[in-house]
């Protein structure tokens, strides 16, 4: 047989396929009638347990392929039954009310950031909030609690690093206080090595950062045999090294912080990767969903079950909305247990991308929605575009 002809005999399968799937599918929705009108829950996990069982085990060699299949198929068809019975109503009901904008003049407002003068949280809240007051706070967990508090209006926290990675700590705490995200920020990162205007680069024998400062110049840092010593803050480095006043000690910090604590700047952009970025996000204890919001983020855990965590990420491919970013952290007080954070681009003012959310809410155990917001990227970001 010819390439050719299997191609036919492939079409032909698929044509009757695609006619057994649509049945399939009508009768879905028939079932979500018939649970709508007897008040019926969606999920029987028990049900779909033996159907997989049982295809897997009829499927012969593709036995695992064809459990895949149907796995998926039942996710659909839960997707569409739960639009039928009109799951979800606590999370709609809290995303149909959410505020557009803060409406309080930019001048009342605090700002909370972690560290001091002259920090990339520092620049990055200046940028997203011109005209408010900022606010320091010695830790991360310090800002979320000002935010709890009310003595801050926001926080402004970075969250990951395009060289560095994730900031771990800060995604453990937005877990743990399920405040809302209001806006973020991609702002550019130029790394400065400063230190007292009597030094030379020669005599630097340490440098002074925040670990991930660190992190984003360990290449420079390796080959210089330096040894890095891990502060709070870039600029807290920067005011460590004024004060200590010690000829062999270096900050790696912005140029800014370094013209706040008055040290000379030894060496320029000397990051790993030139094109260095840290995303911040802007957290706040009401939800505010811009117009043009254009990235939703939420948490949840998974069922035990396997290819629960495939099951779940196909229900967000069959709406084609694309995840930019999948973090999974311990659940506390849990053995081997885990949140997964997700972010992706959508706006839940879509009908299909309200619906989704309202389904996950229903089976996900530990389901949060952490906001649909508008990021602006490049420092580019204005007052008008987070609407505060």
């Amino acid at each position: 047989m010819g390439l050719e002809e299997i191609r036919q005999n492939i079409d032909s399968i698929d044509r009757q396929l695609l006619e057994l799937f649509k049945q399939r599918m009508d009768c879905a929705k028939q079932v979500g009638e018939y649970k709508l009108e007897h008040k019926l829950p969606i999920l029987n996990m028990e049900r779909e347990n033996e159907i997989l069982d049982s295809v897997e085990s009829k499927g012969g060699e593709y036995g695992y392929a064809a459990r895949l299949l149907y796995s998926n198929i039942m996710e659909l068809s839960r997707a569409l039954q739960h639009d039928i019975v009109g799951s979800g109503r606590e999370i709609r009901t809290l995303l149909e009310t959410g505020e557009s904008e803060n409406t309080a003049a930019p001048e009342s407002l605090n700002i909370a950031v972690q560290g001091i003068k002259g920090a990339n949280s520092h620049e990055a809240a200046t940028t997203l909030f011109p005209l408010s007051h900022t606010c320091f706070y010695p830790s991360w967990d310090d800002v979320f609690k000002a935010v709890d508090s009310g003595e801050a209006d926001f926080g402004v926290l970075p969250v990951e690093n395009s060289s560095a990675g994730s900031v771990s700590d800060v995604y453990d705490l937005l877990l743990k206080y399920r405040f809302f995200i209001t806006g973020a920020l991609d702002l550019p990162i130029s790394h400065c090595l400063c230190a007292l205007k009597q030094s030379e680069l020669s005599d630097i024998e340490q440098v002074w950062s925040h670990p991930q400062g660190l992190a984003q110049c360990s290449n420079f840092i390796a080959k210089n045999s330096l040894k890095p010593v891990p502060c709070s803050n870039t600029a807290v480095a920067a005011k460590f090294v004024a004060e200590e006043k010690r000829l062999n000690c270096a900050a790696i910090c912005s140029e800014q912080a370094a013209k706040e604590y008055g040290l000379k700047v030894l060496k320029r952009d000397f990051q790993n990767c030139l094109q260095n970025s840290t995303r911040f996000v802007v957290i706040s204890k009401k939800l505010y969903i811009p117009d043009d919001a254009d990235k939703i983020s939420l948490c949840f855990c998974l069922p035990h079950r396997t290819g629960s965590l495939h099951n779940v990420l196909c229900r967000f491919s069959s709406h084609g909305l694309n995840l930019t970013k999948i973090e999974s952290r311990p659940l506390p007080g849990s053995s081997f247990e885990y949140l997964f954070y997700l972010d992706f681009t959508g706006n839940i003012r879509s009908e299909h991308v309200m619906n989704l959310m309202c389904a996950l809410s229903e089976e996900l155990p530990e389901f949060s929605f952490f906001g649909n917001y508008k990021e602006s990227g490049d420092g580019a970001a204005t007052p008008q575009s987070f609407e505060f």
